[in-house]
């Protein structure tokens, strides 16, 4: 009797084809970057199991339906302020004051971000961790309407604890409270603190940011994290940059990189509106209240706003579904801008295509570049990935400085010390195109020499890398920078 069902192998090899077909059809149709969508290709050809799982967690930026409508309400909320803005005249900015570059990098920001910048604003740089907790916890006891905070990272210990017993203190005395915590930059707080349960007892209005679980596996990703952070007082101060709400001689301290090294600066006037509403609109992502009403709760207005100073600074955020390249762009620009000095700071260094190019084509021009990153890192894959990239840009004069004196947190960009970003945005993939970022680029050289004076400092803590004894690295560690190379889009 003849068998005309087909071999068991001939099934597999069939479910194999449909398999690898589909997914790759969905990857060609996502239009990721070549790079991003041949390396999804061969993965999915080569081990088809783990490729399509591996696919479906991390190579979508998936929205859920719900959040894409309150993106889309966020949008309108946004083109609201920058009515009111410019109904008060904050965005008449004179820029006479600054070069024409500054010029054309508000109108990219208008257009692909769509917050123009402000004008009217003063700041202070914090360099000192301890002196940051301090001081917000300082204005959060002198707080008299609200108290709006988010962060990636909440960790017990220290004066981070000093900043909870002002927020408990705030809350207890009538004060509006509202705490926005990354779900899982802030896991373990979350899961073995009593600090949440402390908060919330005393009126607190404390929210998880991007919850993690199966479901949002399907319909979401996990590793789409909320990385801002953003404390706003009564709608007239704000704080914003690279610092946690952690205490560094408690943070991390097995991890054998030394304490964290972070900058913030507290500012007042125009540039506190923006920053608000971008707190606010998180907010609104997670929990579905009204923009407005949390603004008017809070306190945030033009009124506060009128009686800054004279910095002028564009407030870019970022994240999936919110814009798509602005900020990348917004960076790209700086870098262009620059004629005679560029210097960066950042922990994590694992660039795209263009930032690398941008930086290697300054150099080329004859602008002293300068990278300061520390020598240290607490992520194996991002240590030796970043590696791979210092060859090609020493080649060009840019010079890396390894900075000796702990884990270099501080994410900072001056162009001639005229142009400034300062903010939560690493240069990497995954700040560029999967976190929620928030980044502020100041026009002008009163903030930039400020800045500048900072990455001096951080200089003058590092060790020059030499071309010529980096090139005496062993095969083995050029193979493994160039094979975690690889894996730069998900870093």
């Amino acid at each position: 009797m003849i068998n005309l069902l087909p071999h068991p192998s001939s099934l597999l090899i069939l479910l194999h084809l449909f398999v690898v077909v589909g997914f790759s059809l969905r990857v060609i149709m996502q239009r990721p970057a070549t790079g991003v969508a041949l390396a999804w290709l061969f993965f999915i050809a080569a081990i088809p199991l783990a490729g399509c799982i591996s696919y479906l967690l991390i190579g979508e930026k998936r929205i859920p339906l719900e959040r894409k409508q309150r993106l889309a309400r966020l949008r309108e909320s946004y083109a609201s302020l920058v009515e009111v803005l410019s109904k008060e005249k904050l965005s008449a900015v004179d820029w006479s004051r600054h070069s024409q570059r500054a010029r054309e990098m508000d109108r990219m920001g208008r257009y692909l971000v769509g917050l123009p910048t402000v004008s009217g604003s003063t700041g202070r740089m914090f360099s000192e961790t301890e002196l940051s907790l301090q001081g917000i916890a300082d204005d959060v006891d002198a707080a008299a309407y609200s108290v709006l905070m988010e962060f990636y990272i909440w960790s017990e210990g220290g004066l981070a604890d000093d900043v909870l017993d002002a927020v408990i203190r705030a809350a207890q005395r009538g004060v509006v409270c509202r705490l926005l915590i990354d779900e899982l930059g802030a896991s373990a707080w979350w899961k073995k603190s009593k600090q949440p349960g402390q908060l919330r007892a005393a009126g607190v209005h404390l929210q998880a940011a991007l919850p993690v679980g199966v479901l949002r596996t399907i319909f979401g990703r996990n590793d789409v994290r909320l990385h801002r952070k953003i404390v706003i007082i009564d709608g007239e101060i704000a704080w914003t940059g690279s610092m946690n709400m952690v205490d560094p001689r408690y943070f991390k301290q097995d991890a054998h990189v030394g304490e964290w090294v972070d900058a913030m600066m507290r500012v007042e006037g125009a540039i506190v509106t923006p920053l608000a509403l971008t707190m606010i609109g998180d907010w609104t992502l997670e929990t579905g209240e009204s923009v407005q009403e949390i603004a008017v709760e809070a306190n945030i207005g033009v009124t506060a706003a009128l009686k800054g100073g004279d910095s002028d600074a564009q407030i870019v955020p970022s994240g999936p579904g919110q814009t798509d390249d602005g900020l990348l762009q917004m960076l790209l620009a700086t870098i262009g801008s620059a004629r005679e000095e560029l210097i960066l700071t950042t922990p994590y260094f694992v660039p795209d295509d263009s930032l690398l190019r941008a930086m290697r084509g300054a150099a080329a021009r004859g602008v002293a570049v300068s990278m300061i990153v520390p020598e240290k890192v607490d992520s194996l894959l991002t240590r030796y990935a970043s590696r791979s990239f210092y060859d090609e840009l020493m080649d060009c004069g840019v010079k890396i400085y390894l900075y000796r004196k702990g884990l270099l947190h501080t994410k900072s960009i001056t162009a001639d010390r005229r142009i400034s970003m300062f903010g939560t945005v690493n240069l990497d993939m995954r700040s560029l195109w999967i976190n929620y970022e928030v980044a502020a680029f100041v026009y002008g050289g009163e903030f930039g020499e400020q800045l500048q004076k900072l990455q001096q400092s951080y200089i003058d803590d590092s060790d020059l890398l030499i071309a010529e004894e980096w090139a005496k690295r062993s095969d083995w560690q050029r193979f493994l920078e160039n094979a975690f190379r690889l894996t730069s889009p998900v870093l």
